[in-house]
């Protein structure tokens, strides 16, 4: 059976990537995969640090898809916290993407950044424009309703809520379901799903779904 996933936001195409190293190859199968899906017209991806803090991240991971396709340009945008989200230099890079790549890092790094942002905002006006939308690690879990708290302040934190009822858990282990179930225990929680590292769950704008890379994505369902 396909799996389809409710959307709260027009996309293209987001891809949610659970993990791994690109520099060791772990994430090659999905980076090709998305460079193939950029626009033909806009061959830029604009990285958001925000998760990380750094903004070295983008140098290699530009290099990267150099190596991909040499035509890519990769330019960080320099999203540290809430304040740089509102400069307009910063969401014209976002609007103007081919794609738009969130590093992973700590989600309440990436939170605490753009919730409820103007770069949040400007994401989704690429994302119904054609901008392929990718995030890795725990830049990907925050795309749900509620995400975990890699801090362990409180049990979970309010996400993006660009999947509706949803919420996500990344390198994830089917060993160790806990921290999926604690967040499926949130109220008004539909669809969980774990996606493990060098795996990626590709959503279309209709809600359709295709897993890249070597791994499988579990899905836990309420009710």
């Amino acid at each position: 059976m396909k799996l389809e996933i409710p959307l709260a936001v027009p996309v293209r195409l987001l891809a949610l990537i659970g993990g791994g190293e690109f520099s060791f190859g772990e994430t090659r199968e999905i980076d090709e995969y998305l460079v193939r899906e950029m626009p033909a017209d806009r061959r830029t991806v604009a990285f958001i640090p925000a998760a990380s803090g750094s903004a070295e991240y983008a140098t290699h991971l530009g290099a990267h898809f150099k190596q991909i396709d040499p035509s890519i340009e990769t330019i960080n945008v320099p999203i540290y916290r809430p304040r740089d989200t509102r400069r307009q230099k910063n969401l014209n890079y976002l609007l103007s993407a081919g794609m738009i790549y969130l590093g992973g890092g700590v989600t309440n790094n990436l939170l605490a950044a753009i919730h409820e942002s103007a770069a949040d905002i400007a994401m989704r006006n690429a994302a119904g424009n054609g901008t392929v939308i990718a995030a890795i690690g725990a830049a990907a879990a925050c795309f749900g309703t509620n995400a975990r708290d890699m801090r362990g302040l409180t049990a979970s934190l309010p996400a993006l809520g660009w999947l509706a009822d949803t919420v996500v858990d990344t390198a994830f282990d089917p060993q160790n379901d806990t921290a999926l179930r604690r967040l499926m225990s949130i109220p008004g929680t539909k669809l969980g799903l774990g996606i493990p590292a060098s795996t990626a769950l590709a959503i279309r704008g209709d809600g359709s779904t295709e897993i890249v890379g070597t791994g499988s994505v579990a899905v836990f369902r309420k009710g």
